[in-house]
């Protein structure tokens, strides 16, 4: 078969032109950054203020592609089955490191088909009481709930949330008897706090706030490693005394397993390099999320280490995600 020379020209500048994309540095083209929950929540908020930051430091488009569902894990399930090239990251929350113990069988491994580039924030939480309840410190309600075991309840956004999770921390390593109450989301969990309609609660400052201010519930402690600026009278749970709990609402981008290496590293530099910005502390701030970083190494350490101390606490439950 004989190719015609305006045939054979054509061929000759495509494989060029493939040769020249594949010699050129990474990254030479847009980059997919999976969010895993609904828009306009607060994952959604952090993930699309690092991809824009991203994306105007390695001079290609960064785009936030929302994929939610199955409590994080459709998005999840989609960046670990995408080609390992370094164009598909995603954004987790805790999820990563939890789901694996709350749910029987997922069609990823979490720990596994997922390579952690870095964390990028974190949102705190704080522990808040029904004023009715009368403790002033961490110490005085745990009193309280020892000594009145099933008599005082709790409130959640939903099973196996981090406002779930936390009380059953507690639970756990003090031996209470404290009721459970789900609601469906954590802002119909506050309004039930603040109407008496339950005792206490775990949940984001930034979404607690309001409440604190104007008295309707009391907060008792923050479960962060420094106390909040915008609660700078509440004490740290590690300042009364109780070195394990600290909970956050954490972020980090991971990508699939396989990526190379050099890939993860520059993501990594990039990441690092994005939210330690000065313009992107206000506008972190605002949406109530303290910046981190990491190594990967640091971020692949932190997951199992979350993961294995909600472990116990899960089994002891009797926990299952929904």
């Amino acid at each position: 078969m004989q190719i015609r020379p305006g045939k054979l020209f054509g061929v000759l500048t495509a494989a060029l032109i493939a040769t020249t994309l594949h010699a050129q540095p990474y990254p030479n083209k847009t980059v997919r950054m999976i969010m895993p929950f609904p828009p306009g929540g607060p994952t959604d908020i952090v993930g699309r203020l690092v991809a824009a930051k991203l994306s105007e430091q390695i001079g290609q488009p960064v785009v936030a592609d929302s994929r939610p569902g199955a409590s994080g894990n459709v998005g999840l399930e989609i960046a670990a089955k995408s080609a390992p090239d370094g164009y598909t990251i995603v954004l987790s929350s805790p999820v990563i490191a939890l789901s694996p113990l709350l749910y029987g069988k997922l069609n990823y491994d979490p720990w596994k088909d997922l390579a952690p580039i870095a964390l990028v924030g974190a949102v705190r939480n704080v522990f808040v009481i029904h004023p009715s309840v009368p403790a002033k410190t961490l110490k005085e309600f745990i009193r309280i709930a020892r000594s009145n075991p099933g008599k005082l309840n709790y409130g959640s956004g939903g099973i196996g949330t981090t406002t779930h999770l936390a009380p059953e921390l507690l639970k756990s390593l003090e031996k209470l008897n404290i009721v459970h109450v789900p609601y469906k989301g954590s802002g119909l969990a506050l309004i039930g706090l603040a109407s008496g309609q339950v005792d206490m609660e775990v949940l984001a400052v930034p979404a607690a706030l309001s409440q604190i201010q104007s008295g309707r519930v009391r907060a008792l402690a923050v479960l962060s490693p420094a106390r909040q600026k915008d609660l700078p009278n509440v004490p740290t749970a590690r300042e009364q005394g109780f070195e394990n709990f600290d909970i956050s609402v954490w972020y980090g981008i991971l990508a699939p397993t396989g990526t190379p290496r050099d890939i993860i590293t520059r993501l990594n530099t990039e990441l690092v390099k994005a939210v330690s910005a000065p313009d992107m502390q206000p506008r972190l701030a605002q949406a109530g999320v303290e910046p981190l970083t990491s190594t990967p190494d640091e971020f692949g350490k932190f997951i199992q280490s979350e993961a294995a101390r909600f472990d116990k606490v899960i089994k002891e439950a009797g926990i299952k995600g929904e």
